[in-house]
């Protein structure tokens, strides 16, 4: 498994539907980017100036959205995740 470092999180990707609701098959190039997922696994925090480190405010298991173009797509074990910061999160669900 995955292991964040200080204010990343890893979270698995929820794929959107292939098809509209009149079952209509859209291609790969014509779907957006997903923006919604599963937090999977939080590194430790934010290092603050002071020395401190801020504590996460998601934690595993929660379902948030985040920024489109945000993050970096990895493959671990043929499971596709995202690697983003916690600054990417726009709320959790």
């Amino acid at each position: 498994m995955i292991k964040p470092l200080g204010e990343r999180i890893v979270v698995k990707v929820k794929e959107k539907d292939m098809t509209t609701a009149s079952g209509i098959v859209l291609p790969d190039t014509a779907k957006e980017k997903p923006q919604e997922g599963e937090v999977v696994a939080v590194g430790s925090g934010k290092m603050l100036e002071c020395g401190k480190v801020a504590p996460m405010e998601v934690k595993k298991g929660d379902r948030v959205l985040f920024a489109k173009y945000s993050g970096n797509e990895v493959k671990v074990d043929d499971e596709d995740y995202l690697i983003i910061r916690q600054s990417d999160i726009l709320a959790v669900l």
